[in-house]
């Protein structure tokens, strides 16, 4: 069988390796005699699975001792409610830099459940870019922020400093490069780009949040809830997080997250500058300040070109890399996953293709 070329958004490209283990263990678990899938969420041997998974991250990302790993459902969207649900009221104010669609979905969550206040946005210019924080007003609820933007291309290189909690969507970059997990407040991610299948969402929750959780709340979408039970208070998604530990153990053996941030930027590289060199027959979407090491993005001089590239990058193998609908042009989601050999071959290709037409 020949590989596809991943380039999708997500769910996104999974390590071969990870594939090929899942595949050997489908049927028989660790001599169980049935398939993770079937294990109780209670057993031995699932608890196993499900405390490797949460060590393994705590190890990877060096997340300190006074934060909770937590694993739910829902994606990144009922983190978007859960937040603000559980943080916010009517008498607090939660303050959002805006860089796209994602941190609008954040917004508008937000604003059914407290004051909300945006500090920085660059709409105006198509999120193009990732906006300057000149200060972050004191005694608010929290900041929020994504930091990387799928549909346009940009991540945030620098995260600010600021006296209240840093709310953070890390959907699309989380364990592609080391971050200081001390400087926020909490980090959410849904698996589906960097961390394994879709159907399991990573929350690191600081525990001194805990006390400030909004006791009208729902048991179920109380983050105390879940970290009192260990996040096993309904069925978890188990072989999701199977699926997880998994792909935590290849991070590992590939050298951590620092040596996959050095993979990732020489993978980035090297498109971008297939991007620089064609003479604007591809255009970047995103500043060059603010490029993404996980999501390029670029347009072609007209939409039949756009068709075209498409449709025989797909010829080639290559899947995933017509742009998002809001904006349109191109996108090659390159996650940790992604090889290098992937990215050579499509960084070939785009030169081949605009020296044939």
């Amino acid at each position: 069988m020949i590989r596809t070329t991943n380039f999708n958004a997500g769910p996104a490209a999974l390590p071969l390796e990870v594939l090929q283990k899942a595949k050997d263990e489908f049927l028989d678990f660790n001599g169980a005699g049935m398939s993770v899938m079937e294990l109780s969420h209670r057993s031995k041997e699932y608890d196993a699975v499900h405390q490797h998974a949460k060590a393994l991250l705590k190890e990877l990302m060096e997340i300190p001792e006074d934060y909770e790993v937590l694993f739910l459902q829902g994606g990144a969207s009922l983190q978007f409610s859960m937040i603000p649900m559980n943080f916010l009221s009517k008498e607090k104010t939660a303050h959002f830099v805006m860089t796209g669609s994602w941190s609008e979905k954040a917004l508008a969550e937000a604003k059914l459940f407290g004051n909300t206040s945006i500090i920085a946005t660059s709409e105006t210019d198509t999120y193009r870019y990732i906006p300057c924080i000149s200060e972050v007003p004191s005694g608010g609820a929290y900041l929020h922020l994504t930091s990387n933007n799928t549909i346009f291309g940009t991540q945030w290189q620098q995260f600010p400093d600021c006296s209240i909690p840093i709310v953070a969507d890390m959907s699309s970059d989380i364990l592609s490069r080391p971050i200081d997990v001390s400087k926020f407040g909490i980090i959410y991610a849904g698996a589906q780009k960097n961390l394994g299948p879709s159907g399991v969402t990573v929350v690191i929750l600081k525990k001194e949040l805990l006390s400030q959780e909004n006791e009208q709340v729902a048991k179920i979408l109380k983050y105390s809830t879940h970290v009192k039970a260990d996040s096993l208070y309904n069925t978890p998604p188990t072989f999701a997080i199977y699926m997880l530990s998994l792909v935590l153990e290849w991070l590992k053996e590939q050298g951590g997250l620092s040596a996959i941030a050095q993979r990732n930027r020489k993978k980035a590289e090297m498109l971008y500058k297939a991007i620089d060199d064609s003479h604007g027959f591809y255009r970047g979407h995103a500043r060059t300040d603010s490029r993404s090491n996980m999501n390029v993005t670029f347009t072609l001089t007209n939409d039949e070109l756009t068709k075209s590239f498409i449709t025989k990058a797909k010829q080639e193998n290559m899947v995933g890399l017509g742009g998002h609908r809001s904006i349109g042009g191109c996108r090659a989601s390159i996650y940790n996953a992604v090889s290098i050999e992937d990215c050579e071959k499509l960084a070939s290709f785009m030169k081949h293709f605009r020296e044939s037409v």
